[in-house]
């Protein structure tokens, strides 16, 4: 889990990340990142109850309804609770997603094990926007 091949492939060669707890804040984390995942050719679509559109991307208010309009994700990127992850990685592995990343300090080593029980790659505490600094 977490080797540099895994996430150079994860950033290499996906397109479309659900960003889970994306809203229209500019002071979330997951605002920025998002951001940058664009900056980066990748099209983001926000997950959030309220469903705002974002850096011009239309939001959802689950996965289940990003996945009827547009599509099974690439990335499923969780910037939630470690507490409320595990649903969100569920669901990730519902959607057909390639990916589930949890960003940094999110840790459900239960939910991470089912994701790669899945066959899906699994990236944990750690940060796309960093990961492309470190990695290049």
């Amino acid at each position: 889990m977490n080797t540099t091949e895994e996430i150079r492939a994860t950033l290499d060669d996906t397109s479309v990340w659900f960003v889970v707890g994306l809203g229209d804040n500019p002071g979330r984390a997951a605002y920025g990142v998002a951001r940058v995942l664009q900056q980066h050719g990748k099209r983001i679509v926000p997950i959030h109850p309220r469903a705002e559109v974002v850096h011009g991307e239309q939001g959802y208010a689950t996965i289940a309804e990003a996945v009827a309009a547009v599509g099974a994700p690439d990335v499923v990127d969780c910037f939630v609770n470690s507490r409320r992850v595990g649903q969100f990685a569920d669901e990730a592995i519902a959607a057909g997603a390639k990916a589930v990343w949890f960003q940094l300090d999110v840790i459900d080593n239960d939910a991470a094990a089912r994701v790669e029980a899945a066959g899906i790659t699994m990236i944990v505490d750690r940060c796309p926007a960093i990961e492309y600094s470190r990695i290049g």
